[in-house]
């Protein structure tokens, strides 16, 4: 029996680039045919790890980490929300939007991992930051995306204030990190070669195409 491709996706729930990465991943598997081939598991990146768990207004983070104008940073969320609609996603920025810490956010999506639902966890996720304006910094919230998808939430939080679960997220991220990985999102191939950015469709199906060959 032919192994599954191994698709390692390292990101972080703030990043959109990460999501609209995904969905042209996901683009070419589905041009491929590869979708019962392929096996996807999600790796924990925090973009800004020294942010406090309320974060920070998502304008003026921007500006400020990116040393970047009003008008600048206006025009990339436009570009953004054009980008996403091409994928068939929703990315609907306002001006309360908020950059948070996403440390416990990656403790439930290993929590998700451990019960087979990572990956719609991560895609609820997305969902309620980019497209429903929801505070991902509230508990409330990441409970109601736990039952969304059907895992236990008193179950999953729990997890957040658990040293173990907390250390193992920083465990897996240096480990990612210790491999050369110092943005998001890049999508690693079978633990062997890996791709920054979010890549055309076109490019991705050209490495897949590859990678399948070589595994028939």
């Amino acid at each position: 029996m032919q192994d599954k491709l191994k698709i390692d996706i390292v990101s972080d729930v703030m990043c959109p680039w990460c999501v609209i990465g995904y969905k042209r991943l996901e683009g070419a598997i589905q041009s491929l045919g590869l979708e019962d081939s392929v096996e996807i598991e999600w790796q924990p990146f925090e973009l800004n790890p020294d942010m406090p768990a309320h974060g920070e207004n998502l304008r003026a983070h921007i500006e400020r980490k990116y040393d970047t104008t009003p008008k600048a940073s206006a025009e990339v969320r436009r570009n953004l929300t054009a980008l996403a609609a091409e994928e068939g996603l929703v990315f609907n920025f306002f001006d309360d939007m908020r950059m948070v810490n996403t440390l416990e956010l990656h403790v439930l999506l290993e929590y998700a991992a451990e019960q087979g639902m990572q990956h719609d966890l991560m895609m609820q996720f997305y969902a309620d930051y980019f497209t429903l304006q929801k505070d991902m910094s509230d508990r409330a919230v990441m409970a109601d995306a736990l039952a969304a998808v059907g895992l236990d939430a008193t179950e999953g939080l729990a997890k957040l204030d658990d040293p173990e679960a907390l250390q193992q997220v920083r465990a897996h991220e240096a480990q990612w990190q210790k491999m050369g990985i110092s943005s998001v999102p890049t999508f690693v191939f079978n633990r062997r070669s890996a791709l920054n950015g979010a890549q055309p469709k076109e490019v991705f199906e050209q490495v897949l195409s590859e990678l399948s060959g070589d595994q028939a």
